[in-house]
């Protein structure tokens, strides 16, 4: 609370590390927070940062891993497959001694093309069809006090609980102390404990769709191909009245 990521980027970064304000390349016409953008506007960012096609693009963050994974399932979303997380991210890359720089990056304008993967993506109606059938994991990365109801939201508003049979790992039993990601056996196993069926499609979700492409990544490095993120999350859920929720374990 009461950081300016912007502000972090512009007195240190990466050499030649381009700023990606997952606020702001979002989807505007949603009240809800950071919706994935509109295909044209990702384009547009993407062009204006220098990011186009044949690069590959690997994105950090300053906590080690935390919403950089947003940023790395947004370029999935979009159709980018050469896309990559620092494990670790900005913390562990400071405590190996590599350069840092407080210069904005030379960028020149570059041509990018999208495919929208729409099977990555789920809203709230088919969400709620999973519910209703079973045939998907739902999976929550929020905490276990929020899950279960016990815990206000920080979202004014929302109703506590979950949705109906969804399964909840929290996403820091993903992350080791250092920032670092799990181990594959580590992630399998987690997931396992959770009472997630790995054998199932899944969909993560959270409080508002970052943290959820934590358990996405995850997923993705044990080789678990069928998983999408609920994009609206519990911002959206936790609003609608008529959307049932549960509370408890």
């Amino acid at each position: 609370a009461g950081r300016d990521p912007r502000t972090e980027y512009e007195a240190a970064h990466i050499p030649g590390a381009r700023f990606f304000d997952i606020d702001e390349i979002s989807d505007s016409r949603s009240p809800l927070p950071h919706m994935a953008p509109p295909p044209e506007k990702f384009i547009g960012r993407c062009r204006a940062m220098g990011v186009g096609d044949g690069h590959q693009v690997v994105v950090y963050d300053t906590a080690g891993l935390f919403s950089a994974a947003r940023v790395w399932w947004l370029f999935r979303l979009m159709g980018k497959r050469d896309v990559a997380v620092l494990d670790g991210g900005f913390p562990k890359w400071v405590a190996e001694g590599h350069p840092v720089e407080d210069m904005p990056p030379i960028m020149r304008e570059r041509h990018m093309t999208v495919s929208v993967q729409n099977d990555l993506l789920c809203d709230v109606t088919q969400v709620a069809h999973a519910a209703k059938l079973g045939d998907h994991e739902i999976v929550d990365a929020r905490s276990p006090e929020r899950f279960r109801g016990e815990a206000p939201e920080p979202r004014p508003g929302l109703r506590a609980g979950h949705i109906p049979g969804s399964k909840n790992l929290h996403y820091a039993r993903l992350i080791n102390p250092d920032g670092t990601m799990k181990s594959p056996e580590e992630i399998r196993a987690e997931f396992e404990a959770a009472g997630v069926d790995l054998s199932k499609p899944i969909i993560t979700t959270c409080g508002s769709g970052v943290t959820a492409a934590i358990l996405n990544l995850a997923l993705e490095r044990i080789g678990h191909r069928r998983h999408a993120l609920y994009d609206g999350s519990w911002a959206e859920w936790g609003s609608y009245e008529d959307l049932k929720v549960e509370t408890g374990g």
